[in-house]
């Protein structure tokens, strides 16, 4: 069971996805935030509405969906720190360690999702548990 997401007295009801479409759907809450970055707040609003459409009908997708929404979220803060910390110049250095971070994780996530492994991301705030 090491694959399963954490289970708690308040897990959704039975998966009434399949195996392979919950994992797709896991994999693109975590994946849809990439296109979604080329709008202003595109990388938490795609991975939201996933997660919001799928959470009932998996809890394998409501993990995912989670994770993924916890990290945009974090790296949209860390995002908002690095373009004000542009002021003392150390944001211009800062602001391209985020987006390599962002990137990194967010591929590693997905790759994760889509072999049916649960994934936590390191350096997350958790908004939503």
């Amino acid at each position: 069971m090491e694959n399963q997401p954490p289970t708690s007295p308040l897990s959704p009801a039975p998966s009434s996805l399949s195996e392979s479409d919950a994992r797709l759907w896991a994999m693109l809450a975590h994946l849809s935030a990439l296109p979604g970055s080329f709008f202003l707040i595109g990388s938490v609003l795609a991975p939201l509405i996933i997660w919001q459409i799928q959470k009932d009908k998996s809890a394998f997708v409501d993990y995912h969906g989670k994770e993924a929404l916890n990290f945009q979220i974090t790296i949209a803060l860390a995002t908002a720190v690095s373009l004000l910390l542009m002021f003392v110049l150390i944001g211009f250095v800062l602001i391209w360690v985020v987006g390599i971070v962002w990137l990194i994780f967010t591929i590693i996530a997905g790759i994760k999702a889509n072999n049916g492994e649960c994934y936590r991301y390191p350096i997350t705030i958790r908004f939503i548990k």
